[in-house]
């Protein structure tokens, strides 16, 4: 189950820099996915970035990758911008909604988008989707990781639990199913589904 947790201050930080307590749970799963997944040099487009901890650290283990993180927060980008420094490898935050028709990028060779899907409307998942359909060449990898639902297959009930409270704070929010991030995923097929510590899944889409 994904943490709901809101951000905290972080302690060893700048003012503007936040902690999401998730982070430090799953950042090194999702890192061994990550190499390898992704290229092993390139322009990567993290999308819904949060507080940047995850690129901050991703950016020090992978260095030989790009990181262009993003996010339509004022405050998350603030953040993005204390956990960046000192780190050359990783541009200056994007205003980005996932759900926009248009993006201020042009391009990436990967994209990775972390615990959103849940905690937004679904036009946000189809944004990234369209999104990720425009910028990416064949073959190119689009990561998702979070908690999701599966046909045939039974739901933790701590999940059941948290889809409940999602959809109590937001009607619009709730755990998507595979099945229907998929069939809503045009231009890609899903290469691996890789179960997760704490109930998640990583998604890897690969652009046709």
């Amino acid at each position: 189950m994904s943490d709901p947790t809101p951000w905290i201050a972080a302690e060893d930080g700048g003012q503007a820099r936040k902690h999401a307590p998730a982070t430090l749970r799953n950042r090194d799963a999702i890192l061994d996915v990550l190499r390898r997944v992704l290229p092993s040099t390139g322009l990567v487009l993290e999308v819904a970035s949060g507080s940047g901890e995850h690129v901050a650290y991703f950016a020090e283990r992978l260095p030989g990758l790009e990181w262009q993180p993003s996010d339509p927060e004022p405050a998350a980008r603030a953040s993005i911008s204390e956990w960046r420094a000192g780190l050359g490898n990783v541009r200056a935050p994007l205003a980005l909604d996932a759900a926009a028709r248009d993006w201020p990028i042009e391009r990436a060779d990967a994209i990775l988008c972390i615990n959103m899907a849940h905690i937004s409307p679904w036009a946000a998942t189809l944004g990234l989707l369209a999104g990720a359909a425009r910028l990416l060449a064949s073959g190119a990898p689009l990561y998702l990781y979070g908690p999701f639902l599966r046909e045939g297959v039974p739901t933790a009930a701590s999940n059941l639990a948290f889809d409940a409270n999602l959809r109590a704070r937001d009607p619009a929010w709730g755990l998507r199913s595979v099945e229907a991030v998929t069939a809503a995923a045009q231009g890609f097929t899903l290469a691996e589904l890789i179960e997760m510590p704490a109930n998640n899944l990583s998604l890897v889409y690969r652009r046709v």
